[in-house]
């Protein structure tokens, strides 16, 4: 392999072969264009606010609240994080607080929609599975039956945003 390929380093060779070739030719950024051709309208915290409380009420109605739901700047890909859920406890007046709370890095802001919903799903699940367990990955797809390939399309994508700076534009 000529490239480098961190994000997909726990794929088979086969399969990290295929998108070498891809970058070799220059084509990766034009395959994820043709199967992707559009982005998401999620476009503020608001938006995403809505979009996350959707997805959590058609799907996880009896878990916990989250109390802040926001795009994040500050979420570095390179700590191979794009989403971070958290769960504050705090002692307020004598009792025990809790908070959660989710995140989704600005990099998803201009990405196709299903990535963004693949995000937003991952974190959802750590609600109820805080760790990358069966539970945690059968939860996932009970939200999104195709998470695993899209999960493997956003590390297509973040491997040829590195590689090129390729962004997706909206249309």
């Amino acid at each position: 392999m000529s490239v480098s390929l961190p994000y997909l380093s726990h794929y088979s060779e086969q399969i990290q072969q295929q998108i070498s070739t891809l970058i070799d030719k220059d084509q990766l950024g034009p395959w994820l264009r043709s199967k992707y051709p559009s982005v998401h309208t999620v476009a503020n915290d608001n938006d995403l606010r809505d979009y996350v409380l959707d997805l959590k009420n058609h799907y996880m109605k009896k878990t916990q609240p989250l109390s802040k739901i926001l795009y994040d700047s500050k979420i570095h890909i390179v700590n191979q994080a794009l989403g971070l859920h958290s769960y504050v406890a705090r002692v307020q007046g004598g009792k025990l607080k809790s908070k959660n709370e989710l995140r989704v890095s600005t990099l998803f802001k201009q990405t196709p929609e299903p990535f963004l919903n693949m995000i937003v799903v991952h974190e959802l699940a750590h609600l109820k599975e805080k760790q990358h367990n069966k539970a945690f990955y059968q939860l996932c797809q009970h939200m999104l039956p195709d998470y695993h390939q899209l999960e493997f399309e956003v590390r297509v994508y973040l491997t040829e945003l590195d590689r090129s700076g390729f962004v997706f534009t909206p249309q």
